[in-house]
């Protein structure tokens, strides 16, 4: 299952579907949510209920991969297109794969990646593929899909504790942890022949059931050329389009369209660098006919003068501005 099958035929309905669900939202939080979530301390909570909307899927509606199956790079290197999305994730020599026609019908793959436990997460509606640390305050903590929404985009849960936390910050929102942030690891959302080339001894998570899900099909077409966002009432920004890519670290975020200019840009210790070769995983019908939009790396300088990877959202303007409205974005246009 995703968001509700076809983003077209969603999309027909979006306006009338979010007056209903904002409306049910605000009127029917918490008690609505209690039977499904019995763990959860609705007591307890960071932000309003009202910006909490249903995403069109039940609890676990999107099912978390909680066993996940890797094969080496070698042996599936014809099974993606080389430009096909992959979010690339390596933590003490143990690199892997996790392609976007997976992630989009799973959203989150709970794992172990150089004897760390981790979460993997992608929230199509954003585009943002974010990883993080799994063992908080001591505790192995699995997530699962909410099948809420808040500015569009993916609210988890824990099964330990029942918190909710938001995807694009990694803050706790509701229950137990509510206030608390989980600690983002340094993914990269690239293409799948880069990957290889990086990391040939790196492994690529396959399907368990192949055809439990149409997995290269993109149940998004035509999502992120559409003019507005899906399932979201908030402000847009206002130096680039609600839909423009934008790359963001911290409340900072760059245009594709400046990044793409520029090649390279630094601030500081920061530096970011755009490179072609990747495609969307939210544009054609099939994943691997995507349109190109390129690759991005965000790295600090250290004292040494290394390179170290942190963080980076590769997301929507929309979301960006949701989630810093007063942050910044550098256009072209500023850069003279």
């Amino acid at each position: 299952m995703t968001r509700g099958g076809s983003w077209l035929g969603l999309a027909a309905g979006c306006a009338a579907w979010l007056a209903v669900a904002a409306t049910a939202s605000a009127a029917d939080v918490p008690g609505s949510w209690a039977d499904a979530f019995p763990e959860t301390n609705f007591d307890k909570h960071a932000v309003a209920y009202d910006t909490i909307i249903s995403g069109g899927v039940p609890k676990d509606g999107i099912p978390s991969i909680d066993e996940p199956t890797f094969e080496p790079v070698d042996k599936r290197a014809d099974w993606l297109a080389p430009k096909e999305p992959v979010i690339g994730l390596s933590v003490d020599g143990d690199a892997r794969a996790y392609p976007l026609r997976i992630m989009t019908y799973h959203e989150i793959v709970n794992d172990r990646i150089g004897g760390k436990p981790v979460a993997v997460t992608y929230c199509p509606l954003c585009n943002t593929a974010i990883a993080f640390e799994a063992t908080f305050e001591g505790q192995r903590l699995t997530f699962g899909t909410t099948g809420k929404l808040r500015y569009s985009d993916l609210v988890m849960y824990d099964r330990q504790t029942g918190t909710w936390w938001q995807q694009f910050t990694g803050r706790g929102i509701v229950g137990e942890h509510s206030g608390k942030k989980l600690e983002m690891l340094p993914a990269r959302l690239m293409a799948w022949q880069d990957f290889r080339e990086q990391h040939p001894d790196g492994r690529v998570l396959v399907p368990t059931n192949p055809h439990a899900r149409p997995y290269g099909r993109n149940p998004y077409a035509g999502y992120d050329s559409s003019k507005k966002p899906f399932l979201y009432d908030g402000e847009l920004p206002e130096k680039v389009p609600a839909m423009a890519r934008v790359a963001a670290v911290g409340d900072q975020a760059w245009s594709f369209e400046l990044l793409r200019e520029k090649g390279t840009i630094e601030r500081g210790d920061l530096v970011i660098s755009w490179e072609p070769g990747q495609r969307s995983a939210l544009d054609a019908r099939e994943v691997s006919k995507g349109r190109e939009v390129g690759s991005v790396v965000a790295q600090r300088r250290q004292d040494d003068g290394t390179m170290k990877d942190v963080p980076v959202h590769v997301t929507f303007g929309f979301a960006f501005h949701a989630f810093h409205p007063e942050g910044t974005i550098h256009v072209l246009e500023d850069a003279g």
